[in-house]
């Protein structure tokens, strides 16, 4: 009789055991939704975007930090629809080219939309992956011998991986690694980034 009672205290507590893991603090109730803030850090490269004379310049390629928002609604406690704008902020190079100095700006932002799927793996950490379109704005000018100069705006494909570490049930951290796609004149701008982003549930 005892052992029979302990195996059905132990079959109940597996149960509750279980029931807790899938009632984790990295699941969304269905109908919610979320709002966040991000800081985003993208590579630029200008490479030969100033033509075969520049000879010594500034800024060449490197990393720079720039900001997102974004929000979403939990359509149920995996999947969800999320759409944020991200600003890449301004690039210049400096460059010098036939004996004479010339520079070259660019100014980047995106606005996408897309469905995010979340798996849990543990008590308070999950991975997900979205996939959408984003719209991609990046206006160039130019000074000196090279000319340049315009704007373009395309729509391209957006994909994202990442994970999210639950601090409480409404409060979550995350990093991931972004793809934004290429416009026609991303100068300078690479389509990868990388996010470490806040969110908060409401």
């Amino acid at each position: 009789m005892k052992k029979i009672i302990f195996a059905l205290v132990a079959s109940a507590a597996a149960l509750s055991g279980s029931a807790a893991f899938a009632q984790s603090n990295t699941q969304d109730a269905a109908g919610t939704g979320y709002i966040g803030a991000g800081v985003v850090g993208s590579r630029y490269d200008f490479g030969d975007s100033v033509g075969a004379g520049a000879v010594s310049g500034d800024n060449h390629s490197g990393t720079k930090a720039a900001g997102k928002i974004y929000g979403g609604y939990n359509i149920d406690n995996t999947w969800a629809v999320e759409a944020g704008y991200t600003d890449f902020g301004k690039r210049s190079y400096n460059y010098t080219q036939n004996g004479a100095a010339g520079g070259l700006n660019t100014d980047a932002h995106s606005y996408y939309v897309a469905g995010k799927g979340t798996w849990p793996v543990a008590r308070d950490f999950a991975v997900f992956g979205k996939l959408g379109v984003a719209r991609n704005h990046n206006e160039v000018t130019t000074s000196g011998i090279a000319s340049v100069n315009g704007s373009d705006n395309k729509t391209a494909l957006y994909a994202s991986v990442g994970g999210e570490y639950a601090i409480n049930k409404n409060v979550k951290v995350s990093l991931e690694y972004e793809n934004y796609g290429k416009s026609d004149i991303d100068t300078g701008r690479k389509a990868g980034a990388v996010t470490a982003g806040l969110r908060y549930n409401f």
